[in-house]
């Protein structure tokens, strides 16, 4: 169960990485990433930040190994503009409820003759 303090403390690094990740890095490997959602555990040590890619599955992989490689960069991000008692490691994962919500729409058009 989420508490509002964790969901404030998700909320946070996750505005931290958006704004590092748009503005900061130079990597040619990232490509249009949007981060979703952050999950923190509960005692701030491990992070799963879900991003969502613009583009195909070569451009997805691409962009979350270059995330993957900047991880170092993007925690002392947090570190620095964050006041939190552990700066948590920072997994990368893609958020495929992009990828989801677009197939249903495809099965709902399709309709009941499908």
């Amino acid at each position: 169960m989420t508490t509002d303090r964790m969901r404030r403390v998700d909320e946070a690094v996750r505005e931290v990485l958006s704004d590092a990740i748009a503005s900061d890095m130079k990597d040619p490997r990232i490509g249009f990433v949007t981060v979703t959602a952050v999950q923190t555990s509960p005692d701030l040590r491990h992070a799963r930040v879900y991003v969502s890619v613009l583009g195909d599955d070569g451009v997805r992989e691409r962009s979350l190994t270059g995330l993957r490689s900047a991880h170092g960069y993007l925690q002392r991000r947090v570190a620095r503009e964050l006041r939190i008692k552990h700066t948590p490691t920072l997994e990368f994962a893609y958020d495929d409820s992009v990828d989801r919500s677009l197939r249903v729409n495809e099965l709902l058009s399709e309709g009941p003759d499908a």
